[in-house]
């Protein structure tokens, strides 16, 4: 079988196809050919976590999975590895890998990677005094060495629970706290990945500063070069001009990813798939789920032809109604709803503050009053009616008479 070509690869290849070509020419160097390939690698890794979605600038890093945390050193290895690249214009690829770094501790300043004291001498915009510069690369080379230290205990706890393992016998029982060993391996997992990114931003620095230095010095000599000629000044001007332009723009898309994200998949399912390499980013998707069918998966993962196949398919069925509709499905229904009942009391508060509504309302107020001043006139008039029967005209004064 041939090999698979990038654009078939799931993310999680791509990035541990670039980490090992980062790590060959980090350590030993490589060729300029593994150099680039490496580059695109890690371009279309980048691309694919763009597409994803897989980060915010509204998170911090508590708020990424574990399996995430990995992927914020894509820009850091690009940059890397755009700086070990042999070209005649030294220049642009100094830009070029300034620019991902930068990319990359921007992204972990948002997310609260990067130590203060650097954030702080970042923000300055003078320059720094020489024994202060000296004092923040001390405490930079200490940060690096307990990260590499860190890292190396991390390691060595694996393998030796990988030796223990080993040695421990198949049908051995289990013991009282082995349960926990998975959970001791994702925080162990998480703390190397935010230890290695720890390192990375203060190899990223280091860099930085050097890669500044170089860019400073081939810019005066290359300033000094065109003082010898007018014609050669005014040509190699123009090329400076058409390269910032082009540098401009390219670290405006840069920009771009963070600022205006890409389109992104709101389909859980289809990320999935995407995150595991059964699909692609570029495939279209629609919310369409198909009820499952259980049964053998050699009836199942083909076309159901005939009845006798489908009867065999539905053979081992779920004994609790399957949904009928996917969570996006529902909520994009009861956002519907939502809006349906907001526009319905709209609408009654708009009737209700409407002239039309109130004079009814007072004409309705009015008429009841009258039928209620009439109801009790008449309740008076029958209750003296009443009282005239019992008390009779003179029936008081018979005692007064003088002939009584």
């Amino acid at each position: 079988m041939g090999e698979v070509s990038r654009e078939e690869l799931p993310l999680p290849s791509l990035f541990e196809r670039g980490r090992k070509i980062h790590q060959i020419a980090t350590e030993s160097g490589c060729d300029p050919d593994a150099v680039r390939k490496g580059c695109e690698v890690l371009e279309k890794c980048e691309d694919m976590v763009g597409k994803l979605g897989l980060f915010s600038s509204n998170e911090t890093k508590d708020d990424i999975s574990t399996a995430n945390l990995k992927y914020i050193l894509v820009p850091y290895f690009l940059g890397e590895l755009i700086e070990k690249i042999a070209q005649d214009d030294r220049l642009q690829i100094l830009k070029a890998s300034q620019a991902k770094l930068k990319e990359f501790i921007s992204f972990c300043e948002i997310m609260e990677l990067v130590p203060e004291e650097e954030l702080e001498a970042v923000a300055q915009a003078k320059p720094t005094a020489f024994a202060d510069q000296r004092a923040r690369k001390i405490a930079r080379f200490k940060r690096q060495r307990a990260a590499e230290s860190k890292l190396q205990e991390i390691k060595e706890r694996k393998e030796r629970r990988g030796r223990s393992t080993r040695a421990a016998a198949p049908s051995a029982p289990v013991e009282a706290g082995e349960e926990d060993v998975l959970d001791d391996d994702g925080e162990e997992e998480r703390e190397a990945w935010l230890t290695t990114i720890s390192l990375a931003v203060c190899k990223a620095l280091d860099l930085l500063e050097m890669l500044k230095k170089e860019e400073d010095m081939l810019s005066a000599v290359k300033e000094r070069q065109l003082k010898g000629g007018e014609e050669e000044f005014s040509e190699v001007v123009l090329d400076e001009r058409s390269k910032k332009a082009e540098s401009w723009h390219r670290d405006a898309a840069i920009r771009a990813q963070y600022t205006k994200p890409a389109q992104p998949i709101t389909c859980a399912t289809f990320a999935q798939d995407v995150l595991e390499g059964r699909a692609k980013v570029s495939q279209a998707h629609e919310h369409k789920h198909q009820p499952m069918i259980f049964g053998p998966a050699s009836l199942v993962g083909g076309g159901l032809t005939s009845e006798r196949e489908r009867m065999a398919a539905q053979v081992f069925q779920p004994m609790h109604r399957l949904p009928t509709m996917s969570i996006e499905e529902a909520g994009l229904k009861e956002m519907e709803m939502m809006n349906k009942w907001q526009e319905r009391n709209v609408k009654l508060m708009e009737e209700a503050n409407s002239a039309w509504y109130k004079d009814n309302r007072k004409l309705g107020t009015s008429e009841n009053d009258d039928e209620d001043d009439d109801d009790d006139a008449v309740q008076k008039a029958r209750a003296f009616d009443d009282w005239k029967d019992d008390n009779p005209r003179g029936a008081g004064n018979k005692k007064l008479t003088p002939c009584g």
